[in-house]
């Protein structure tokens, strides 16, 4: 190994040993809390346009999975206490390390992420720059910005899946970033989807006679997809409609709400998440750095979910719409599917629907 360094955007330099692909990389650098999960925080595209650290301090244990992956690998680099480079799994095809060569992601391990977690908890997330030197641009790295990143992470062309099964519901996902389970679980309900890409009008969404559309997760700053939120206005209360994270917050602009960067985002599988008609919490698995303003739909939306850490939205609904909104993933892989059954209430809505119609 070679020695390695990483850069923030205010000065602050952490040496340690580079990984991965030998390249260099700037990104926002964000943690993630989890535990176990990392194949499935490496391929949730997501994380596009950023440099992800793990704060749990050995990662690579079991190796690496394809079954276990959500979609392409997007981030712009990685960051680790310790790399596991002998994973214990019968059911593991290689070794970590490799994986982000093959991947063509640069990273660092041996640098104390404990310390660099504090850094962006107390000051926020921020740019960065994974290099072989620690004397760079620092321009370089102030000036770096997410953005583009929907269009690089969506599907090029329309895609049906079956359903496991009978086919009971056709469903319209609009992939802004989707992960495969979001796809699964739909499937398992008895739901043929047809995934479109990020690009498609409503009119070619709704010319196809869906009964149920899906807006999935994705990457970057909602208020810069002005195309999607205009499709999404045109489709809201034509068929029952359910987002997801990026989905939940182009539905909230698409119906005038506001969005806000919150300071350091929410990643891990360990958001506790606080149902606000009832007195249950649940845990949650999140990726996001933007947030719904709640306030802002007031006579539109009602809140449903709020985060039990900060307070900040985590759900909405639009009955005058047939819509609802989650901000944090129902389909939690990996992570804890305590609200999967929420693909159930977007079944049910289907459903009322169909027999409204009869």
């Amino acid at each position: 190994m070679k020695k390695g360094y990483l850069i923030l955007s205010n000065g602050t330099v952490f040496e340690g040993w580079k990984i991965g692909a030998d390249t260099e990389s700037v990104g926002e650098v964000v943690f993630t809390t989890g535990v176990v999960g990392y194949l499935e925080t490496l391929t949730d595209p997501s994380y596009d346009g950023q440099i992800v650290t793990q704060t749990f301090p050995t990662i690579g244990i079991y190796g690496v999975i394809p079954e276990d992956f959500e979609g392409d690998c997007a981030v712009k680099g990685y960051i680790v206490r310790e790399l596991c480079d002998t994973p214990s799994n019968f059911r593991s095809q290689g070794i970590l390390d490799d994986f982000l060569k093959k991947q063509n992601v640069c990273g660092l391990c041996g640098i104390d992420t404990r310390q660099l977690t504090r850094i962006l908890r107390e000051q926020g997330v921020m740019n960065g720059k994974i290099s072989v030197t620690p004397a760079c641009d620092m321009e370089e790295i102030k000036n770096f910005r997410v953005n583009n990143v929907v269009a690089a992470v969506s599907s090029q062309k329309a895609v049906i899946y079956p359903a496991n099964g009978e086919n009971l519901y056709k469903i319209a996902l609009i992939d802004y970033g989707a992960k495969h389970n979001i796809l699964r679980c739909l499937q398992k309900r008895g739901c043929e989807v047809k995934e479109y890409p990020y690009d498609t009008t409503a009119e070619e969404i709704l010319a196809d006679q869906p009964d149920g559309v899906m807006l999935s997760n994705g990457p970057g700053d909602p208020s810069e997809d002005t195309f999607c939120i205009e499709q999404i206005r045109k489709l809201l209360g034509k068929v029952p409609l359910f987002g997801i994270c990026l989905g939940h917050q182009l539905t909230a602009l698409a119906l005038g709400g506001q969005t806000v960067k919150l300071k350091y985002g929410h990643h891990g599988v360990n958001q506790p998440v606080r149902d606000v008609k009832g007195s249950r919490t649940f845990i949650t698995s999140q990726n996001h750095g933007y947030a719904v303003v709640a306030e802002s739909l007031k006579g539109k939306g009602s809140q449903i979910y709020v985060n039990a850490n900060d307070g900040s939205n985590e759900g909405m609904e639009y009955p005058d719409y047939n819509a609802f909104t989650v901000q944090f993933h129902p389909e939690a892989c990996g992570g804890p599917q305590d609200m999967e059954f929420l693909f159930d209430r977007f079944i049910s809505m289907m459903e009322e629907k169909k027999n409204a119609e009869e």
